[in-house]
């Protein structure tokens, strides 16, 4: 690995971020850091309860603080929240010194996994319709990382021995 790269795992919620990114790093031997535990860890609340209590505007840019922040840490694999890469200033960073993989899953996946989520909060108060919506916008967005990761009909081994394949060759 690179001095300053580290592998970034971006996606909607509900796509594996976390999972994935936890197995990779453990293959890889190298720490993984979880942005949203980060910010829970540092302020102390759920994601879901910042939203509540201090707005997304307020989350938005304390996730830009800590994630910037974690970024520098050297060789790691890092899991974003699923709004994170649409920050253009995280977007730069990430796109010009480290390896991003966009886990992609189907719109159906998606849904099925986040729908009933009572601790994503951008689903809570979502119709399937703008859910729908917003993978479409994200997806634009997500479609700029390094590597996309087609992942229906992968297990999360197949997935994580496709990053690494991917991460060897880069």
């Amino acid at each position: 690995m690179k001095s300053k790269e580290n592998l970034v795992f971006l996606g909607m919620m509900g796509s594996g971020k976390s999972s994935i990114g936890s197995l990779t790093a453990k293959k890889l031997r190298i720490k993984f850091i979880d942005v949203d535990k980060e910010i829970e860890k540092e302020l102390g609340l759920s994601i879901s309860k910042i939203f509540e209590t201090k707005g997304e505007d307020y989350f938005r840019k304390f996730e830009e603080k800590i994630t910037l922040k974690l970024l520098k840490i050297n060789s790691v694999v890092v899991s974003l929240g699923g709004g994170s890469f649409m920050n253009k200033v995280m977007k730069k960073e990430i796109l010009k010194i480290h390896i991003s993989y966009w886990l992609n899953w189907n719109n159906e996946t998606l849904l099925n996994r986040i729908k009933n989520s009572k601790k994503r909060p951008l689903a809570i108060n979502s119709t399937e319709n703008e859910l729908i919506d917003l993978i479409k916008k994200r997806s634009n967005i997500y479609s700029k990382a390094l590597y996309e990761i087609k992942c229906d009909r992968m297990s999360r081994g197949e997935i994580v021995k496709k990053v690494l394949k991917n991460y060897e060759i880069h």
